[in-house]
């Protein structure tokens, strides 16, 4: 409803939070069309990327401007945090660039954003919400997956 009041142009709606991922398809008016939760793990959600930064020893806030930094977006196959973080840790250790894993990361996320989008089918405008609207690396990237920019 608030979605609604503040932007009545609004057809979709992404909030990525801490815990959760959701994803609602809105009809003219603000009735909700269809809903999708991401509610089984943090995989792909704040906390995610909160791990993610501890595992780099940086700050929350400066995880998404470090991962802009990645020349390239290293390909991270799993989304369940604890193998994401092996899967990182072995991608170090091989020598790959740390800016170029914590792209791979976000680029995971928002890999999984987009295909729950799809499903809800995605109608722009598009309303990005929770923590994660705040990191520019997932708003770049996300921003280029789906060729249009997020309110």
């Amino acid at each position: 409803m608030g979605t609604s009041r503040l932007h009545p142009e609004a057809r979709t709606i992404l909030d990525i939070g801490g815990q959760d991922t959701k994803v609602i398809s809105l009809a003219a008016g603000g009735r909700v069309l269809k809903f999708e939760m991401n509610d089984r793990c943090a995989a792909g959600t704040g906390k995610f990327l909160e791990h993610m930064a501890n595992v780099f020893q940086l700050p929350v806030p400066e995880f998404g401007p470090y991962a802009m930094d990645g020349v390239e977006i290293l390909s991270i196959n799993r989304m369940c945090t604890v193998f994401a973080e092996t899967e990182a840790v072995s991608l170090m250790a091989q020598g790959h660039d740390p800016r170029s894993i914590a792209r791979g990361l976000h680029a995971a996320i928002v890999q999984r954003t987009a295909a729950m989008l799809k499903r809800v089918g995605l109608t722009f405008p598009l309303i990005f919400a929770g923590g994660v609207a705040r990191n520019p690396c997932v708003v770049e990237l996300l921003s280029k997956n789906l060729s249009a920019a997020p309110i």
